[in-house]
């Protein structure tokens, strides 16, 4: 379930802000980091998709992070940022409100997410990170976009 690489105990993560929380998600799944740019809505979308975004020739989709994950949506502003994931084969956007920083953290101060943290669903999580006084809500990107998510025939 988790998408987290370990190098010995220590995983590095790409820590960003939605709202007053800090999230992470791991730095070998991020392939850059982009202001905000121009995004052109898909109709019959989900409503979290934002819409598509061209990245130098490549077509990718674009998720806002906060609608996916149900939280409330705020106006963009300076540090707005879309970091650009890849997961498997897919490369997605992931609007956030600002990135802060690059970080490592043990893994033995992760602990496993609860069924619900902050009102996300435990599903988009793999666990949430003690660093010094902070936590940091750590993504299940696989559940975020959706991979490996088939329709099981009842």
């Amino acid at each position: 379930m988790s998408e987290l690489t370990y190098s010995g105990n220590d995983i590095q993560l790409v820590v960003f802000k939605l709202g007053r929380e800090e999230y992470g998600v791991s730095i070998l799944q991020v392939q850059e980091i982009k202001r905000i740019t121009e995004i052109t809505r898909v109709p019959h979308s989900p409503d979290y998709i934002k819409g598509v975004m061209n990245l130098r020739g490549s077509i990718l989709p674009v998720i806002d992070l906060k609608k996916r994950l149900n939280l409330p949506p705020e106006e963009y502003t300076e540090d707005t940022r879309i970091i650009i994931i890849k997961v498997e084969d897919i490369v997605v956007g992931m609007i956030v409100d600002a990135v802060s920083e690059v970080t490592t953290i043990d893994q033995n101060n992760i602990e496993p997410p609860q069924a619900v943290v902050g009102g996300i669903a435990g599903d988009y999580l793999s666990g949430v990170g003690k660093l010094d006084n902070r936590l940091l809500i750590l993504l299940n990107t696989d559940a975020i976009i959706g991979v490996g998510q088939e329709v099981k025939a009842s």
